[in-house]
């Protein structure tokens, strides 16, 4: 037994789930090399290898051991959706069990029985880890109403469209859970006081929100494009292995006689005339940055701590500095000790 120290290199375990429609297939598509496991039917307008036929439980584990055979064949192996795949995982259980339908087994065992054959699915996505092949896992979201037993009120949560007992386990084992999903803004109009949803940009939410489940072990920021660029360098990048580097002796460093030779003057920092504006308007009217964040993030605009000049720019112009009266009051009478709540 050995004791290794510094980031491994390796495989990857991505889930990507969201609504119908956003885009998981295509985004799973840029990973490097792939071959789809499609229990669905979804990939075929795109221009990428898949297996034939997956019709059954059986044939989802025939596609694993073809890689597992041959594993020059791809370098990530991508099952879209892991829902249709759970719906075969059921009806396999069934159909051993020698039942009609889960539920006839009584008292929850055949969603355990399911539980354990998912498992077993688990285990064997593991070893095309072990070759050194990405799995990729595609899930549709569905949205449920959450109650907490010690707070008051219910909220609407994103998860994955799968049943209580494969969800969580599927979501422990993945290095990635990364949740795909359309950013909209509601505005209320200073004059009419209607509100009205604008936006509609394709983002993807990398960590743990209680609206929805997400997760990463890289560094991600909360809310990054749903653009595999992203991720690419996480996906393809090879970390070096940790090197022991002896220690070399420091040499006397000579003094040199002053030259009349100018710095090197720092680069100049650009602000976008946008953030100028801002800025004018929040020291005319005493809003400090923080607060003004914090206006936008109690919208669902951005992130509590987020820099102005990574908030989108077409929002801040139109919908704060274009609307500053009405969001300057907003924004001075928010308090700040609330709790933040993301609405998306």
């Amino acid at each position: 037994m050995h004791l290794v120290r510094g980031i491994l290199p390796g495989a990857k375990k991505v889930i990507i789930y969201g609504p119908e429609g956003i885009g998981k297939t295509t985004f799973a598509s840029r990973f490097p090399l792939p071959v789809f496991c499609d229990t669905e039917g979804s990939t075929k307008a795109l221009e990428v290898a898949r297996f034939d036929v997956i019709k059954d439980w059986q044939d989802v584990f025939d596609a694993i051991k073809f890689v597992e055979a041959d594993p020059s064949c791809c370098k990530t192996f991508v099952l879209d959706t892991a829902d249709w795949a759970e719906m075969l995982c059921i009806k396999y259980t069934c159909q051993k069990g020698g039942v009609n339908g889960i539920e006839d087994f009584g008292y929850g065992k055949g969603y355990t029985y399911a539980q354990e054959n998912f498992k077993k699915l688990l285990d064997e996505l593991n070893k095309l880890i072990e070759l050194g092949i990405n799995v990729v896992v595609t899930a549709h979201a569905k949205m449920r109403k959450f109650e907490q037993p010690d707070e008051m009120g219910a909220y609407d949560r994103w998860e994955m469209k799968l049943t209580r007992q494969i969800a969580p386990m599927l979501k422990e084992w993945a290095d990635m859970v990364l949740f795909a999903n359309y950013k909209t803004y509601v505005v209320e109009d200073d004059k009419t006081k209607s509100k009205k949803a604008q936006g509609g940009k394709r983002v993807m939410y990398t960590t743990h929100n209680p609206c929805w489940d997400a997760k990463n072990r890289y560094g991600l920021s909360d809310c990054v494009d749903f653009d595999y660029n992203t991720i690419k360098e996480i996906i393809e990048g090879n970390a070096k292995e940790p090197e022991t580097v002896p220690a070399k002796k420091e040499k006397p460093v000579k003094e040199e006689a002053p030259t009349d030779t100018p710095k090197a003057k720092e680069p100049e920092v650009i602000v976008p005339e946008h953030i100028k504006k801002l800025k004018e308007l929040m020291a005319k009217d005493g809003i400090e940055e923080d607060r003004l964040v914090f206006a936008l993030a109690s919208k669902g605009i951005c992130f509590t701590g987020e820099h102005l000049e990574n908030i989108d720019p077409v929002f801040l112009k139109e919908n704060v500095i274009g609307q500053w009266a009405g969001f300057s009051k907003y924004a001075k009478k928010l308090d700040m000790n609330m709790e933040e709540i993301q609405f998306n």
